[in-house]
C-alpha cells in the first residue's frame, strides 16, 4: 500500500528526531556541526527501512562532521548553524531563498552541490514527491550570486562567473563566491555523491575539501 504524503513526512520526523537524540547522546565534543538539507537518500533508504548500507559519502562526512538534518533552508533552521551542505536540493520557495541569502551574508558557509542532469536512478517511479528531481532547480539563486550553470549534454555542469567576487575551477566543475561576511561553493554535480568508483571518489574528496575550507573560514 503506497504511504500518503502527511504520514510518510511523519515518518521522516520520527525517524530524523530519534537518529538526532541517539546522536546527541554520542556526539564527540571535537566535531562541528553541518547542516544538510538533500533530496537524495543519504541518510535514509528510500523505502526509509534502518537496516540499508551507510552511504559511502556519508561516512565520509561524519568522520569529520556531526550532521543535522533539516527540512528547508529558512531562517528557523538555520539558526545557530554555521556550516550548511545543501546536496541536490528540493526548489525552496523564494521567501526561503532571501532568507538563506541573508544567513549567507551575516557569515553563514554553504557548500551547494547543483546537478544540472541527475543520473542517479531512484527506485521511486516518476511524479512520486519523494523522488529526487531530475535536476537543480535554480530559480535565480546562482545568478543573484554571481553565477551562471551551462551544460554541454553531460551529467554535470559548467559554471561560469559573472560577479568577481566569484572564482571557478575544475574546469568550471567548482565555484567560490564571497557573500558579505559568508561564503558559497558550488559543485556543478550531484550524483557522485551517490555512487562508487575512482571518479566519485575524487569528486568526494573535493567536496570534503570544500567543506574543511569552509568550516576554517
Amino acid at each position: 500500500m503506497t504511504r500518503s504524503w502527511p504520514l510518510v513526512l511523519a515518518l521522516v520526523a520520527i525517524s530524523v528526531g530519534g537518529w538526532k537524540l541517539a546522536d546527541r547522546a554520542a556526539r564527540p565534543a571535537d566535531k562541528p556541526r553541518l547542516a544538510l538539507l538533500t533530496s537524495l537518500p543519504l541518510l535514509f533508504a528510500e523505502d526509509f527501512s534502518l537496516d540499508a548500507p551507510k552511504v559511502a559519502a556519508v561516512a565520509r562526512i561524519e568522520e569529520r562532521f556531526v550532521i543535522t538534518p533539516i527540512a528547508t533552508a529558512d531562517a528557523v533552521s538555520l539558526k545557530g548553524q554555521s556550516l550548511l551542505l545543501m546536496a541536490h536540493p528540493r526548489a525552496q520557495p523564494a521567501e526561503v531563498l532571501v532568507e538563506l541569502d541573508a544567513w549567507v551574508r551575516r557569515g553563514g558557509q554553504m557548500v551547494l552541490l547543483a546537478d544540472p542532469s541527475l543520473q542517479w536512478e531512484s527506485s521511486r517511479p516518476l511524479g512520486d514527491r519523494l523522488r529526487p528531481p531530475p535536476g537543480f532547480a535554480d530559480t535565480g539563486l546562482l545568478r543573484h550570486w554571481g553565477l551562471i550553470m551551462m551544460t554541454d549534454g553531460s551529467s554535470q555542469g559548467q559554471l561560469r562567473a559573472t560577479e568577481p567576487r566569484c572564482s571557478v575551477s575544475e574546469r568550471g566543475l567548482i565555484a567560490r563566491c564571497a557573500m558579505g561576511r559568508g561564503g558559497v561553493s558550488v559543485i556543478a554535480d550531484a550524483d557522485f555523491i551517490m555512487q562508487d568508483g575512482k571518479e566519485s571518489d575524487r569528486l568526494i574528496d573535493l567536496m570534503m575539501d570544500e567543506l574543511s575550507r569552509a568550516k576554517s573560514s
